[in-house]
């Protein structure tokens, strides 16, 4: 009933002491928030949704004034109060007035919308203003406060939990903003990563890495005005607010992969590790990556559960979530260690179309040996030859020059620390264990993925693509048999590193078994 009458109070100029011209308002699932002129006034709605509960009115004025605390570490001259809202014995509610105190609320500055991140990015941004950021956040995680219950939130227990508690509550959405095979892939890398993982949580706590962060860092929380201001921080449930703050970086640098900006994204990462000095962000990004995209897709497929929503809001969020839980999807494919992955097999099996697929998933980089044996003899990519099998510029010796050079790239390649696929045929053990060699010289992990797919499969793909335009490959059916006579059996590698694909079926239903074996899920830790 109080809030019945705050709303229209409220939206009168008259209710304000400073008398704007005019007074919106905008609602969400918690909060009343009035924009008067040049301040916000935000109100709390009496809502108990599990992991907030506003439900009295001590607690609202409780949570107001851990709002107006926590965000003024990083927005001091943005959170200015909390308010009392007054009523009188006729009634009248007013600001901070007579009678008794009935509601609160936070009062702030009003942000320009233009400055904020999200809508400057759109712009185009100088990049080094993301090494102020790092540096803003960097600073911020240094004074935050640690310690005591605060390094519960980083225990391998409350981590394991709250992956555990989002597999469990989007169970209802597969096959309709997830697929079954994306979320057995996530949970599994998650809870091996984990699992391999467990000295490192601990030594998270041990350096004091756990501290009382922002919780909701992303792109519409940032305003660019005379400086960085940073706002609206998680007021309502410390065990949101509590984390590691490489789980914090990594929120953001997901934020700006996910609209669009993973250069800025890198950027950020690299210079918040220079700032923060924290070794151990690398080998975290990817696993809190993941698990935020993986929330946002949550939390977006709680919005189908809603029957007032319209179709059109619906469409919006079955494609956001979907997008979201893709994003995660790709961050848990990404392996610590950049692999060495040779594509193998005859022509028209599908190499490069999956070289293609994986490089994407895994930030990886194809060396093509179709287009780099043209390069290398200055022709056309696209120009198709038909030379016979084994002849002309495909003769042995220009094969071997080919190979070479690709090893020679991928070696390049894997020193910056990047994941490398090699399509090409590997049909010689030669060529297959000097890439084998080279992957140990580099460290790098080594696959080879030989692709097969039956004969009248196979001969259907080739007479497809020779009517293509752009293909830089000259395979054609009347080549298959030879090049099949000339490939050697993949008998010198061991199963945890040969993998036989099957690639008659669409690319997504058997990618994620791929994935799983580049990662070694399915293998006893």
């Amino acid at each position: 009933m109080t809030h019945q009458k705050i709303t229209p109070a409220m939206l009168e100029p008259s209710f304000y002491p400073h008398r704007p011209d005019q007074v919106e308002l905008i609602q969400t699932h918690v909060s009343y928030i009035f924009i008067a002129g040049d301040y916000v006034y935000k109100v709390k709605k009496d809502v108990n949704f599990g992991f907030l509960d506003f439900t009295s009115l001590d607690k609202r004025k409780w949570y107001c004034q851990e709002e107006l605390r926590l965000n003024r570490r990083l927005a001091p001259d943005t959170y200015l109060s909390v308010v009392a809202i007054n009523m009188d014995e006729q009634g009248r509610l007013s600001h901070g007035g007579s009678g008794e105190t009935v509601e609160y609320a936070v009062k702030m500055k009003r942000l320009p919308a233009d400055r904020m991140l999200k809508t400057v990015l759109k712009g185009g941004v100088d990049p080094s203003l993301m090494d102020e950021l790092g540096k803003r956040i960097a600073d911020f995680h240094e004074m935050a406060a640690t310690g005591g219950e605060i390094d519960l939130a980083g225990s391998l227990e409350t981590v394991r939990f709250n992956h555990e508690e989002n597999f469990r509550q989007t169970e209802k959405y597969i096959g309709i903003t997830i697929p079954s095979q994306h979320l057995e892939f996530i949970r599994d890398s998650s809870l091996r990563f984990m699992r391999e993982q467990e000295g490192l949580f601990e030594e998270r706590i041990k350096s004091h890495r756990i501290r009382e962060c922002h919780g909701d860092l992303h792109l519409e929380h940032i305003c660019l005005t005379s400086g960085i201001t940073i706002f609206d921080c998680i007021e309502f449930n410390e065990r949101f607010r509590y984390a590691d703050v490489a789980a914090e970086a990594a929120f953001l640098a997901m934020d700006l992969d996910y609209n669009g900006y993973p250069a800025l994204a890198l950027r950020f990462v690299r210079a918040y590790t220079d700032y923060s000095g924290d070794s151990h962000i690398r080998t975290l990004l990817n696993f809190y990556k993941s698990y935020y995209a993986y929330v946002r897709g949550k939390v977006v497929s709680f919005k189908l559960d809603d029957q007032a929503i319209g179709q059109v809001e619906r469409e919006e969020a079955l494609n956001t979530a979907r997008k979201y839980f893709d994003l995660a999807f790709t961050y848990a494919a990404q392996p610590l260690k950049a692999p060495l992955i040779l594509m193998a097999g005859l022509m028209g099996t599908g190499k490069s179309v999956l070289a293609r697929a994986l490089a994407e998933r895994l930030g990886a980089q194809v060396v093509q040996s179709d287009v780099l044996r043209k390069d290398m003899l200055l022709l056309d990519r696209s120009t198709r030859r038909a030379d016979p099998y084994g002849q002309g510029i495909y003769s042995d010796s220009k094969t071997d020059l080919t190979y070479a050079e690709a090893l020679r790239q991928a070696e390049s390649i894997l020193q910056d620390g990047t994941p490398v696929v090699i399509d090409a045929s590997f049909k010689k053990q030669a060529h297959r264990e000097a890439a084998m060699e080279l992957a140990g010289r580099a460290g790098a992990g080594f696959f080879v993925l030989e692709c097969s797919c039956p004969e009248e499969a196979i001969r259907k793909r080739l007479e497809r693509r020779s009517r293509e335009t752009g293909e830089p490959s000259d395979g054609r059916w009347e080549l298959f048999a030879a090049q099949q006579r000339d490939f050697e059996v993949i008998r010198e590698l061991s199963p945890a590193s040969h993998l036989v694909v099957d690639t008659r079926g669409e690319l997504e239903e058997y990618l994620p078994r791929i994935l799983r074996f580049i990662k070694g899920i399915d293998k006893e830790t």
